[in-house]
């Protein structure tokens, strides 16, 4: 009770010195703290039915654990009702910060104004929360994911040096994602003077998010879309070169599409994210042809010095990220991202890489994955 009410006093402050998305570079902190003297983490997960999602999960409660945190970890299981009861009952049970990775940003509206009239701060992790309450955004440049999967089909194709005219397909990720349209964005903006010239064509004319976009990232989904396809705009011997997939859990569909439905037999072109098992089986198999990888452990990393921050009362700007001595780079930006009222969400957003089978070491170098005698990688235990 003593806890709450000193929460509840600090709102009207925090209202005004916590930088939420639409507010300055500084953020006060939180001098609330579970029942054994430690504060108290809510780390809210959207599934355990992608790989990433439980490789972030996992890395996230075992770096605020060892860094003397209670956690509280929850998956919502691609369900948006259930995120919105999970961090409710997070701040019923004495969450001071809370980490989210939201199904569906718009959906947790009356949760994130609970947290923010409990002055609890919250990060909203890789994905975007379009709500004033959000105290800062971590993730990877998203709208840079989808230019490194642009980039890689014209250097791959060699498209700025060759009159040679080439067929594509585009599959994006779950339109509730606000990261999706990013991804998607920065790859067509990347290519589309390629497809205004005609160097590329997209048989299916299926070229708006919307249109290609899977819902909940499924691979099922992903699949039955791309047999589709084939089947309507490839069936006739039609050579298909380029699919570029958002991530790998819709690459993953593809691939199987693409083995069980396409006549031709020349190699194409499929883009990925994440560096899922499978996904990096199918690279070595030379069934898929790149991923762009975004490390947890450097996102995890950030965010929980993100948090000390927060906690500590310090001012979150480029210079902290800048002392802060990470090993990897990290831009704060304050322009890139807004909220659903038109404020600017701060931001700390970390640069991806680009995997293909000729660096597959880079992946075992991170220590986050093992390599074994027949080459496929698999996730650290």
């Amino acid at each position: 009770m003593k806890k709450r009410l000193m929460a509840m006093l600090m709102a009207a402050v925090m209202a005004v010195s916590l930088t939420a998305c639409g507010g300055g570079g500084s953020s006060a902190g939180s001098d609330s703290s579970g029942g054994d003297g430690k504060a108290k983490i809510g780390l809210s997960m959207p599934t355990q039915s992608l790989e990433r999602w439980n490789r972030d999960g996992a890395y996230l409660e075992e770096q605020f654990q060892n860094a003397g945190y209670d956690t509280i970890l929850t998956y919502s299981d691609n369900d948006s009702g259930k995120q919105v009861n999970d961090i409710q009952n997070m701040l019923a049970d004495g969450a001071d910060l809370l980490v989210i990775a939201a199904i569906d940003g718009e959906a947790l509206n009356t949760a994130l104004d609970e947290a923010a009239e409990a002055g609890v701060p919250v990060i909203a992790y890789d994905r975007l929360i379009k709500n004033d309450a959000v105290s800062y955004y971590v993730s990877f440049d998203n709208y840079t994911v989808g230019t490194l999967q642009g980039q890689f089909v014209i250097d791959k194709l060699d498209l700025d040096n060759t009159d040679k005219t080439y067929n594509m397909e585009f599959t994006a990720g779950d339109p509730a994602d606000n990261n999706a349209g990013y991804f998607f964005n920065g790859a067509f903006d990347t290519l589309k003077p390629y497809i205004d010239s005609g160097k590329l064509n997209v048989v299916s004319g299926q070229k708006d998010f919307n249109t290609v976009a899977t819902e909940q990232w499924n691979t099922d989904v992903a699949l039955e879309r791309a047999q589709n396809i084939l089947g309507s705009y490839y069936a006739d011997g039609t050579q298909l070169n380029v699919w570029l997939c958002s991530n790998d859990s819709t690459a993953l569909g593809v691939a199987q599409a693409i083995e069980s439905d396409y006549k031709g037999n020349n190699d194409i072109i499929i883009t990925g994210q994440d560096g899922d098992e499978a996904n990096l089986k199918n690279i070595v198999d030379g069934k898929q042809t790149m991923t762009v990888y975004k490390n947890v452990s450097n996102e995890c990393i950030a965010t929980l010095d993100l948090v000390n921050g927060i906690l500590d009362d310090k001012t979150i700007d480029q210079d902290f990220i800048d002392k802060a001595g990470w090993e990897f780079d990290c831009v704060y930006d304050t322009t890139s991202y807004q909220t659903s009222d038109g404020n600017n969400c701060n931001s700390l957003l970390l640069v991806p890489a680009v995997i293909t089978k000729d660096n597959l070491q880079d992946l075992v170098d991170t220590g986050l994955y093992t390599m074994g005698d027949d080459g496929y990688l698999s996730v650290a235990q």
